[in-house]
């Protein structure tokens, strides 16, 4: 019977289980991107080494069958880019196996020195204004789900938030009062307080009140939820954000670029914070590019000329007369797999 303790299961269930959100403060997406890699992983290692995940045994994993493996990615098709985003999970597994392992440690070493792959620097893909105005106005605000998803749209597009900070927003998170503010909670659980435009404020502020979520008792309820009263997410909104930017292509197709993506709307505010004459500073320290600490600083800068021109970057796309004044008519496999190994 292999060693429990050095057994690939093992290794693995506290890997995910304990290093990666413990040790490293790992964002619950970036797990979910790990987790991804090793089922691909033990896919590839049942079909060429025929052996099944409980049969592993941490040597079995060479350096040779991680170049095999990327190799298969490549020939299927995928980008240099996912190449590299499998193979920096998979470094960062033999990483903590050379340390908390150290018998492994050559095994750790071969496979940490593979090289990323170079690859061109990607294109920004964003939207002209009158592009991101096509997309928010697609949704139907008469409608309870219409006017959550004109409200996400706008605050992806308004606050260059990323999905996944979308789906963690609060209702105590938001402060409409001038100088109306929203709080984001990054990667790796770095938060950042973010202006909001005059009409996005607005925006919300309505929301609140028609779905009666504008009690303070409910400041810890999220501000977008699904059909079932749960928390959106990342594929829930990367789908209902495609649906309305499918209509806008249909009206307008030359203001969709070709390839889109969730991250486009938070390019396209970056793009149009530069046009509108806002320091770079300030750019990346709206985006959240760098420490929480300097996003506060500017968060309570009480700059009128800065406050105005994030008001002049923003679109008006959601005209006064569309925000409804009544209400509308209500219309881890792998982790399970491998802990129940390890409990074995």
């Amino acid at each position: 019977m292999k060693n429990r303790v050095t057994s690939f299961a093992y290794i693995t269930t506290r890997f995910f289980q304990v290093y990666l959100p413990g040790e490293r403060g790992y964002s619950e997406a970036t797990i979910a991107s790990y987790l991804d890699t090793f089922k691909q992983l033990l896919v590839y290692c049942k079909e060429n080494l025929g052996k099944s995940p409980d049969k592993l045994v941490v040597s079995d994993i060479s350096k040779d069958v991680i170049l095999g493996f990327l190799k298969k990615l490549e020939d299927d098709g995928r980008s240099v880019s996912t190449r590299n985003q499998r193979l920096a999970a998979i470094k960062c597994f033999f990483r903590y196996i050379g340390y908390s392992f150290p018998e492994y440690l050559d095994t750790s070493s071969m496979i940490v020195g593979i090289k990323m792959k170079k690859q061109p620097k990607p294109i920004v893909s964003y939207m002209s204004v009158d592009g991101v105005s096509c997309v928010l106005n697609q949704p139907d605000m008469n409608r309870r789900s219409g006017y959550r998803d004109a409200l996400m749209l706008t605050i992806l597009y308004d606050c260059a938030a990323r999905v996944t900070e979308i789906t963690k927003i609060r209702i105590g998170d938001i402060r409409t009062e001038h100088p109306s503010t929203i709080v984001l909670h990054g990667k790796s659980a770095k938060d950042r307080i973010v202006p909001l435009s005059s009409k996005t404020a607005d925006l919300i502020s309505s929301y609140l009140q028609q779905t009666g979520l504008n009690n303070v008792e409910n400041k810890d309820k999220l501000l977008f939820v699904n059909r079932t009263g749960k928390q959106l997410t990342r594929a829930g909104v990367a789908y209902i954000l495609k649906k309305y930017v499918e209509a806008a292509r249909v009206e307008h197709p030359e203001m969709i670029p070709d390839k889109f993506s969730p991250h486009c709307m938070r390019h396209s505010k970056a793009m149009h914070l530069l046009h509108a004459g806002v320091a770079i500073i300030y750019i990346r320290d709206f985006l959240g590019h760098e420490s929480v600490k300097t996003t506060e600083v500017y968060a309570k800068v009480d700059g009128k000329s800065k406050r105005e021109a994030l008001d002049a970057a923003y679109t008006a796309a959601i005209e006064d007369s569309n925000i409804p004044k009544s209400s509308w008519n209500d219309d881890n496999d792998l982790m399970a797999f491998l802990k129940k190994l390890c409990d074995n």
